[in-house]
């Protein structure tokens, strides 16, 4: 349609490289019309989110910090400076120690816990509360979950308790924001051969198993992901928040694996 977003601006938060989930909803949205700006930590990261940003007619990049109030002030102070309002919003972080996301939970540290806890979950309602004082005629703000909030997934540990509390204050932001217009939701993708899943111990078995147990017998593509993010971020997502959506291919309906896999 190449329309469906015509008009609209907002940041994108969370691109690591062209594998990332963030990236598929940049890519998506760019198509459907809508003007792009993307926030990345360090110069390295930079450098490889500038030339996909070119690559959808953006020069909009601003280095963030999100445990840092200097960091995101400047941010939306630039985007405001530029832009003046936005109309969404993507939220595709999250961080943990790779060394805790292996073995038990119980081995879960203090310091990991809260640094978890701050990035994955916390940094989303900062920026939301920046991101609706630009957004006078209502918006939509995303963020990425996954099904390791309410059911154990092997070696996923302090992040399953980060994407609850994620999940949570995905509904909380919903209601406190929906008489502004404002829709808040959750979108759930199984795993992903991403740079963050990569990290998970297990990443590959699990991926396997999902994709061999999902109804779909599939899991999700970044094209599936940026499409719910489009409907979302739309027009057609007007009646929809506090929503988590999954793109999984099912697999959250499922009790136990398929019969031929037992």
């Amino acid at each position: 349609m190449a329309n469906l977003m015509q008009g609209k601006r907002g940041l994108v938060m969370g691109v690591a490289n062209e594998r990332s989930i963030a990236w598929g909803i940049a890519a998506a949205l760019a198509a459907e019309g809508a003007e792009l700006a993307f926030s990345y930590q360090g110069e390295a990261f930079g450098k490889r989110v500038e030339p996909l940003a070119a690559s959808v007619g953006s020069d909009f990049l601003v280095d963030v910090d999100v445990t840092d109030d200097e960091s995101l002030d400047a941010c939306f102070a630039a985007l405001k400076s530029r832009w003046g309002r936005m109309d969404f919003l993507i939220h595709a972080i999250a961080f943990s120690d790779k060394n805790e996301l292996t073995g038990r939970f119980i081995n879960t540290s203090r310091a990991n816990f809260q640094n978890s806890l701050t990035i994955s979950c916390f940094s989303f309602i900062d920026v939301a509360a920046r991101a609706a004082a630009m957004m006078p005629e209502g918006g939509s703000l995303i963020t990425l979950t996954f099904q390791g909030s309410n059911a154990v997934v092997p070696n996923y540990n302090v992040m399953g308790v980060a994407k609850a509390a994620l999940e949570s204050s995905t509904r909380y932001l919903a209601n406190d924001l929906g008489g502004q217009g404002i829709r808040v939701n959750a979108i759930s993708p199984g795993p992903m051969k991403t740079l963050a899943g990569a990290a998970i111990g297990g990443a590959r078995a699990t991926y396997r198993h999902t994709e061999a147990n999902a109804p779909l017998r599939a899991n999700a593509t970044l094209e599936a992901i940026g499409g719910t993010a489009v409907w979302l971020c739309s027009a057609g997502g007007a009646c929809t928040t506090g929503e988590v959506v999954h793109v999984d291919g099912g697999y959250h309906v499922l009790g136990m694996p398929q019969a031929e896999n037992l």
